[in-house]
């Protein structure tokens, strides 16, 4: 009889943390990213318009990326929210459901400015290493901008479905609500999505980056029996296109887990996997990388760039 009845409290207890724990950590772990990227993002978006030599074109689509860094974690963070204090009863409640269509509306289309913009990066540097000999970057101040405005447009257009879509459910034992998808019909266009905005153009980036760095190769073979200005061109990208790959890199590592596992819950959506116990730490962890690319993005960019860091001191001399 005692045994039933520790055991039954071990077993309440453990309910009780597992039900804190999912209330309260995302919240935490959101609010702490979007203090980093509040900042990091913000300090680069100033920088850059701050130090006219950062005024070219791949520092305005890095601009881009950091401005789309900032909608997520903000989203993020209000929906995390949304979900912690919203209690039973407001299950039908307006406010809520535009929330929760909002949030990841605006979510889906913070990443997908992202993976366009590290497109348009990459095709950039295609073109200074690549072909070194035109007079003009192959994407020049005004295309830049046009694309950056066509990022944002294709983003809105292309997410819009996430705007009827979701919708917040109350599962049975769980104490907080949850933004799911409100129709079976929407995981076609969500696997096509994917499809379209991240298994294409990470193939596409590993293809170019790799005649990327073969093209350098050549020109390091070439620079030890010329001079030309082509190769002290490419010499002089170097550092830029670590920063780049560096960005690309981390962008991937961080989304692949979450996109992977989003990908197979919509094959598969009546696995029993979805309601284990494990399964909310997985979630939770794959959530949380893809969210933390937001605030590591202008870390990297003051590592490998000495113009971001000389504009950051610049800047905290001139605020202090």
């Amino acid at each position: 009889m005692n045994i039933t009845a520790n055991g039954s409290s071990s077993w309440n207890c453990y309910s009780l943390i597992n039900q804190v724990v999912q209330k309260y950590v995302p919240t935490v772990a959101s609010g702490l990213i979007f203090v980093v990227s509040l900042i990091g993002n913000s300090l680069i978006v100033i920088i850059v318009f701050k130090t006219p030599t950062l005024k070219i074109p791949i520092n305005f689509m890095i601009v881009n990326i950091a401005i789309s860094d900032l909608l997520f974690p903000i989203f993020l963070f209000t929906l995390n929210l949304v979900e912690m204090q919203a209690d039973p009863w407001l299950i039908g409640d307006s406010l809520h459901q535009t929330l929760c269509k909002i949030g990841l509306f605006l979510l889906t289309v913070s990443a997908t400015v992202s993976i366009q913009s590290l497109i348009l990066i990459t095709v950039d540097r295609f073109g200074a290493v690549v072909m070194p000999i035109r007079g003009s970057p192959l994407i020049g101040r005004r295309l830049c901008l046009f694309f950056i405005v066509v990022t944002w447009i294709v983003a809105v257009a292309a997410n819009s479905p996430y705007l009827f879509a979701f919708k917040f459910v109350e599962y049975p034992g769980e104490t907080v609500l949850t933004c799911v998808i409100e129709k079976s019909s929407a995981n076609y266009y969500i696997i096509a999505n994917f499809i379209a905005f991240f298994y294409i153009p990470f193939v596409l980036l590993i293809i170019l980056y790799a005649i990327i760095l073969i093209k350098l190769k050549q020109h390091a073979h070439l620079g030890e029996q010329t001079a030309n200005a082509a190769v002290m061109r490419s010499r002089r990208n170097r550092n830029v296109l670590k920063m780049t790959i560096v960005i690309v890199f981390v962008f991937f590592l961080c989304w692949i887990p979450y996109i992977t596992k989003q990908t197979i819950f919509h094959f598969v959506p009546n696995s029993s996997i979805w309601s284990s116990r494990n399964f909310f730490l997985y979630d939770f962890l794959t959530s949380f990388m893809a969210a933390a690319n937001c605030a590591v993005n202008p870390i990297i960019c003051l590592i490998f760039s000495s113009n971001y860091r000389q504009g950051l001191k610049r800047l905290v001399t001139f605020c202090a």
